[in-house]
């Protein structure tokens, strides 16, 4: 008999660790996001400081981008099992969506060609288009750049911030009120990098307060992609990687990269005006 009834208990719901999680997974998911990311980029920072004797190789700044990933998969498989596992490594290569959206996600390479297109005519002058490939503490990569990004930080964070958090933010909350939270756990999660990496470091914490803007417009635009693409995790992540390409190179032209951020930002208030700010997209908000 006691055989059986520890059977029946084992049976008779989630486990208790389950149940707990289920009822923070955000909380869960936040402090695993941070947790990951933070144990390779704080050694980094250090490093960088002068806090510490110990060297490290600054090329794994790289890993850090998959925190939000693991940090998703792991709170989904304690809270959902596999089912959940497998939705989202479904949304992660969701492809079969209208192609407006495909154009939506590149679009910030359209967006660097027009503005290329009219310092040419300002100045005189082209932009050097190889200059997108030579990021930092890796040799040139040509166009394999906007590969890597999309393989790193492009599906690294964005599994986790709109495949995990956004969904669960947007539960109860407008699409924007999901997206003002989230921006502020994604720039808090940004600071060990203004420590060590140099295209930060070079500008100081002085500009904090723009890139915290920049942060906050493209959680908007985010959300208005992954809604509007029925939650795919791959439109995203290619439009973050896209972004990350015209824009994170430390040898591009700076002055397209201001550009195109201004224009993300405006592009942030059209979508709340346009769309509202109840799903801030042509489609229900994602919640599941």
């Amino acid at each position: 008999m006691i055989g059986r009834d520890r059977y029946v208990g084992r049976d008779a719901g989630p486990p208790v660790r389950r149940r707990l999680l289920a009822r923070r997974p955000l909380v869960t998911y936040f402090a695993l996001a941070y947790l990951l990311s933070w144990a390779v980029e704080l050694p980094l920072a250090a490093s960088a400081q002068g806090w510490t004797t110990w060297s490290f190789p600054y090329w794994l700044h790289y890993l850090a981008g998959y925190g939000p990933l693991l940090a998703a998969l792991v709170t989904t498989r304690a809270t959902e099992g596999t089912s959940g596992v497998r939705d989202l490594l479904a949304r992660m290569v969701r492809w079969r969506v209208r192609p407006i959206w495909w154009i939506a996600a590149l679009s910030p390479l359209f967006l660097y060609a027009v503005t290329a297109v009219a310092l040419r005519l300002t100045r005189g002058t082209w932009t050097d288009v190889g200059l997108l490939g030579r990021i930092n503490y890796l040799p040139d990569l040509g166009f394999g750049a906007l590969v890597f990004w999309m393989l790193t930080y492009g599906i690294g964070e964005e599994t986790g911030w709109r495949g995990f958090a956004l969904p669960r933010l947007q539960q109860g909350r407008s699409a924007l009120s999901a997206s003002l939270i989230l921006a502020a756990f994604w720039i808090g999660w940004h600071l060990p990098t203004f420590l060590y990496l140099p295209t930060y470091v070079k500008l100081g914490l002085a500009v904090l307060p723009g890139f915290a803007l920049g942060i906050v417009a493209g959680a908007i635009v985010f959300t208005w992609l992954y809604n509007s693409s029925g939650g795919s995790i791959l439109m995203v992540a290619l439009g973050h990687a896209a972004l990350n390409y015209v824009t994170g190179s430390p040898l591009g032209d700076q002055t397209v990269a201001a550009a195109i951020s201004t224009a993300i930002m405006v592009w942030a208030v059209v979508v709340i005006f346009v769309w509202k700010v109840a799903t801030l997209s042509v489609a229900p908000k994602q919640v599941s």
